[in-house]
């Protein structure tokens, strides 16, 4: 056997001249929540009760949301998400689709055979947020400037 043979075994496996490579579903798991992070309209999924806990605890689970199941030498990736109010849902989707492709080909050499994107919910976090600031400014551009001399008394 040459160096550069690679023998496929059971799924995520290969063998080399120097030893195996096992690369675990939880690894590409945490490779595609990366790469989701990096497409704009992402929402970050409310947390349970049991998860805001553990994060609490810096327990944090970088695969949440990411189903992988690994086949041979192919990866199947289902991503569940929230999306930002006002965002365009089927551009979002394909841009996550190549982000994900690309990151998981690049880093494992698996080839990705699918990325099924389930949308779970609109946030609507930034447009609260925003319309919170206008609110602000608008309150404080029409609430009276007190005397200073007024407080010295």
């Amino acid at each position: 056997m040459s160096d550069n043979k690679v023998q496929e075994h059971k799924a995520g496996e290969r063998e080399t001249a120097y030893g195996s490579i096992h690369i675990s579903e939880e690894a590409v798991a945490t490779i595609v929540r990366m790469a989701a992070d990096q497409v704009e309209g992402i929402a970050h999924a409310p947390l349970s009760m049991a998860s805001g806990f553990t994060e609490k605890l810096g327990k944090k689970n970088p695969a949440k949301g990411v189903k992988v199941e690994l086949t041979e030498n192919e990866v199947k990736i289902a991503l569940y998400i929230y999306v930002e109010y006002g965002v365009k849902i089927p551009k979002l989707a394909m841009d996550l689709q190549k982000e994900v492709r690309q990151a998981v080909q690049m880093m494992t050499g698996l080839t990705v055979k699918e990325v099924n994107i389930y949308v779970q919910g609109i946030s609507f976090e930034k447009e609260m947020e925003r319309e919170s600031q206008e609110y602000n400014k608008e309150t404080a551009a029409t609430e009276p400037v007190e005397d200073e001399e007024s407080e010295v008394e």
